[in-house]
């Protein structure tokens, strides 16, 4: 009995995004008809509408859906949130890790929506710069808490696989509002994102 997986994918984007790739493979000097090759354009076909499936999806949406009024006041951090995401200069991956908080005012998101925003910005061509801010502005406008702060940290493929060919470099992007700005709190989030807990 063979194993066939079942997923979701628009037919009529597959079918021609599947012809582009395997044009895309035979410009290189490849053959899909090699068994290794016969059923990659397909497949890369699927990946790219799933690695960009951000595009189809409401990021406010999402964090109202699961907005809960709630008397707390003090800091809320979500950090080490794995990011993976397209370059949109070279359709290269950059992978790392996001760390959010936000300070209520009147309402609290559940916690999985704060990873939930960041794939759903991830996913799509991206510089980590953009996405910083639009995750920054995504959960300022939705819960118009006190303040937000963003920071993502990533490696990036474009600079380690081809260009200057740094393997050890990473990049940092920050972004803060409202009590973020001032600096005692800007410093109590960035301490709580570099300690372990015990």
């Amino acid at each position: 009995m063979s194993y066939k997986k079942h997923d979701s994918y628009d037919q009529e984007t597959t079918d021609r995004m599947q012809m582009l790739y395997s044009e895309i493979i035979s410009q290189i000097g490849e053959s899909v008809e090699r068994d290794g090759l016969s059923k990659t354009p397909e497949r890369a076909a699927k990946a790219m509408q799933f690695l960009t499936q951000g595009y189809d999806q409401d990021p406010s949406a999402i964090l109202k859906s699961a907005l809960f009024k709630e008397d707390y006041s003090e800091m809320v951090v979500v950090k080490d949130i794995e990011v993976y995401s397209l370059c949109e200069h070279h359709l290269l991956p950059f992978f790392g890790k996001a760390h959010i908080a936000y300070i209520p005012n009147g309402y609290v998101v559940g916690l999985s929506k704060i990873p939930r925003i960041v794939d759903v910005y991830a996913r799509r061509l991206q510089v980590q710069e953009r996405m910083t801010h639009e995750i920054l502005h995504s959960i300022d406008s939705s819960l118009k808490p006190l303040g937000v702060a963003v920071v993502i940290e990533a490696a990036h493929m474009c600079m380690m696989m081809r260009g200057v060919q740094k393997q050890n470099s990473s990049t940092t992007t920050s972004a803060f509002t409202g009590a973020f700005r001032n600096i005692e709190t800007r410093n109590e989030f960035l301490s709580l994102i570099t300690a372990k807990l015990k």
